[in-house]
């Protein structure tokens, strides 16, 4: 018989495994006594594990839903597609996951076994994620990840490699405060050592990260939380093109769409006024369309030209290849009258449902950190 701590481990295991067990059978599995089994489960009733149990002869055992979620077990296995399905979560555009997927997949890392992990980097090396609107958009090393946010957690020094905007290559030496998900790109806000100064990081830009060993007292952040100090260094970098917009929805439903990537203000229940920067129109443009209402272009001119120029193109696109479907020509129909919307001389379209997802995050937008 195994000891007691094994034992109520390989219990916990089993009863994550099925939904019931006949008491039997669970007993015969543990090689125990059923009064050795009832003892185990007080045992794990006592750590908080939500265990019922239904009494009679072919009575048994079930972990039922708690109030409070208690330690799991997991088999390799289930640790590997666990770490591999965290890293996915960090990288996609779901608002709220991502960021509680790096500090799970921290956890799951630090003590993952030497072997697992070298699973774990093979499948993500040889893994390439394909998702709508990613080409051209960087992203970033779930390693690079992971070993920031721990650094983060732990409050210890870390140094790296980051490669400027204007491609200057530097060695920094940072006080880590906290990782901020904006517009699908991650972010390390930190007091630069060097620098002596607060800084924020494109985490796509960073390589080579190590913790340092030594541990530091958090310094006060110049700014309400870490999101506001890098919304703060965005608004500070200069953008080719200041965007204003007004759209026939209701301003919620916009901000539901591309509130992560522009400023969304009330007019009055059925109107907004979109503002956003951006070094290309064709973010805006892409933006704009598929809010799904009609809107008016303010500013730049440029950016009414080009929405004029797109809505030219797709309205004139036809069968032109035997594998075109007729969806492919009902889907563009549908994006021109979106975009030749933008000259609006009535406003007779209701205020529409806003579906998720929203678009995809601005390629190429420009936006970076305060980095010096």
């Amino acid at each position: 018989m195994a000891n007691t701590s094994t034992r109520t481990l390989r219990l916990l295991s089993l009863l994550q495994s099925r939904r019931y067990w006949p008491g039997a059978e669970l007993a015969g599995r543990l090689q125990v006594s059923p009064r050795t089994l009832r003892r185990d489960i007080d045992r794990l009733r006592e750590l908080g594990y939500p265990i019922q149990a239904q009494r009679g002869v072919e009575g048994g055992y079930q972990l039922a839903a708690g109030t409070a979620l208690p330690p799991l077990m997991v088999d390799d296995e289930e640790a590997v597609a666990l770490a591999i399905g965290l890293q996915a979560a960090a990288q996609g555009g779901v608002e709220g996951i991502a960021e509680s997927s790096v500090r799970a997949l921290a956890k799951v890392v630090q003590i993952m076994p030497a072997r697992l992990r070298r699973r774990v980097e093979a499948l993500s090396a040889m893994t390439v994620p394909a998702s709508w609107g990613s080409a051209g958009q960087p992203t970033v090393n779930p390693g690079i990840l992971t070993t920031v946010a721990l650094a983060c957690r732990d409050s210890e020094r870390l140094r790296f490699s980051y490669t400027a905007a204007d491609g200057e290559h530097t060695a920094r030496h940072v006080e880590p405060h906290r990782l901020v998900l904006l517009g699908r790109r991650w972010y390390l806000v930190g007091y630069d050592l060097t620098r002596h100064d607060w800084r924020s990081f494109r985490l796509d830009r960073l390589a080579a990260p190590g913790g340092t060993g030594t541990r530091f007292r958090p310094r006060e952040l110049p700014a309400p939380d870490a999101a506001a100090f890098v919304r703060a260094g965005i608004g500070n970098v200069t953008a080719a093109h200041d965007v204003e917009v007004v759209v026939l929805a209701p301003a919620a439903a916009v901000r539901q769409r591309i509130g992560r990537w522009a400023t969304v203000e009330d007019i009055d229940a059925t109107h907004c006024r979109v503002r956003m920067t951006a070094d290309s129109l064709d973010w805006p443009t892409m933006a704009l369309g598929a809010i799904g209402a009609d809107f008016r272009v303010i500013s730049p001119p440029e950016l009414l030209d080009q929405v004029h120029d797109w809505g030219r193109r797709f309205s004139q696109a036809d069968l032109t290849a035997a594998d075109h479907t007729a969806a492919d020509l009902t889907a563009a129909d549908l994006t021109a009258a979106d975009l030749t919307a933008a000259d609006l001389t009535k406003t007779t379209r209701t205020a529409p449902s806003v579906p998720a997802p929203g678009p995809p995050a601005p390629p190429g937008s420009g936006w970076r950190g305060r980095a010096g």
